[in-house]
């Protein structure tokens, strides 16, 4: 009797110990709870710094959740030294006249489908002495590498036309097809994009077709200004086809962002949303959609100016954000860029533009139209020399060309991976 009293205590003693290693494997460490949540409160600080507080919210069709917020209340007045800045609510001079209140502040007609530029319309529109911000979400925030990470672009992903080095492509793991000029100074550009939904293969990568306007050299001082459409499926979490904005004044190290997602870029206007659906899209062989933009520098306050279309003057970049451009630019590029991360060891099959290559023409690759830059005298010009660029030329191309109302233009883009790009 006492020897199975023995035994039983034995195993009694026995299953505590395991009970006790089972709740010790399974309950987090100290460290790994204070690690999640010491990101879990980075999290929520970033999300109240980004989500200001709203006076109306809209719904949009894509799932986006798009803010009201009081103009004064944008996040561009999270920067330090625009605690006292004076707001320019209208540019003091544009490159196609001087412009009067009506531009500025002009009005789409309510319901009119033939003037819906972004998804989001579909649904409502901003109040005067609003803004329109797209929300910023959780999940968005996680994706992101790190929290620090989140809404800016990986450093060296500029396109150099003529860099001597033959490693750039795999350094930085962009690829672009760019037309460009950099022979003098420039004030500003101007383009019309053809809009389309590029296919991604991976959600880490991006394609994007877009205006730069760069100063400085492409070391570790570059300034860029940047605008266009963009799917990235790792900064908003699907592929739709988006509007954006980015700057740096620093080669992308640690200055700058996408759209509002940082202080810098100041938004006047309260109908179009920076990282907002682009609506409707091309479809191939089909009907075609474009969108024209322009940026300037306004010679009296030296701040860059932003328009959308014919009617939306969008805001402004303020002058003391950037060394370089705050005189002028050095080059401008337009066209399109991908990332290839190869991340079966072949090339992505990520496509940029319309995923066709620029021999196919019209209704079926993408293009660029109507391409001018600002020259020293506030004027709209066609570019001299264009010259073109693409790292590999059989993944992705571009073809320049002119004549009637395209003016000066080039097709752009391709497949990614094909029987000629492994």
């Amino acid at each position: 009797m006492a020897m199975e009293m023995q035994s039983g205590g034995k195993m009694m003693g026995f299953l505590v110990i395991l009970l006790v290693l089972f709740i010790e494997m399974a309950a987090p460490t100290t460290a790994s709870r204070n690690s999640f949540s010491t990101q879990t409160l980075e999290v929520q600080n970033q999300l109240k710094l980004l989500n200001k507080p709203a006076v109306k919210s809209i719904k949009s069709p894509d799932g986006d959740i798009i803010d009201c917020i009081k103009f004064s209340h944008q996040p561009a007045f999270d920067h330090p030294m625009l605690k006292n800045h004076k707001i320019q609510m209208t540019p003091n001079f544009h490159p196609e006249g001087v412009f009067g209140e009506n531009k500025v502040a002009s009005k789409m007609k309510p319901g009119s489908s033939r003037n819906v530029t972004q998804m989001w319309h579909l649904n409502g529109r901003c109040p005067e002495g609003t803004i329109p911000i797209r929300r910023t979400r959780k999940d968005d925030l996680l994706r992101a590498s790190s929290i620090k990470a989140f809404g800016k672009k990986r450093h060296k992903t500029i396109p150099q036309p003529k860099s001597a080095d033959p490693d750039l492509i795999t350094q930085s793991g962009h690829q672009h097809a760019i037309a460009y000029v950099d022979e003098e100074k420039y004030y500003g550009a101007k383009a019309t994009i053809n809009v389309w939904e590029p296919k991604i293969q991976q959600p880490n990568e991006f394609s994007l077709s877009q205006i730069w306007i760069l100063g400085g050299s492409f070391g570790e001082d570059l300034n860029s200004i940047e605008a266009g459409w963009q799917v990235s499926p790792d900064l908003y979490g699907d592929n739709h086809t988006r509007l954006f904005t980015y700057w740096t004044s620093d080669a992308y190290q640690a200055t700058g962002c996408y759209n509002l997602l940082c202080s810098g870029f100041i938004q006047i206007n309260n109908e179009i949303a920076m990282g907002a659906s682009i609506y409707p899209v091309s479809s191939y062989h089909d009907s075609q959609y474009d969108i024209s933009l322009l940026v300037w520098k306004d010679p009296k306050e030296g701040n860059w100016w932003l328009q959308f279309g014919n009617s939306y003057v969008l805001g402004y970049w303020p002058a003391f954000l950037f060394s370089y451009l705050s005189d002028s630019a050095s080059m401008i590029e337009w066209g399109g860029e991908v990332v290839n991360s190869e991340s079966d060891g072949q090339h992505t099959s990520t496509q940029m533009g319309s995923g066709h290559f620029p021999k196919e023409g019209f209704g079926k690759s993408s293009y660029f139209k109507n391409i001018q830059i600002v020259d020293g005298s506030n004027n709209l010009r066609v570019p001299k020399d264009i010259a073109t660029f693409t790292e590999q030329s059989n993944c992705y191309d571009v073809q320049t060309g002119k004549g009637g109302n395209w003016g000066s233009y080039f097709y752009y883009g391709g497949p990614g991976r094909n029987a000629n790009c492994p």
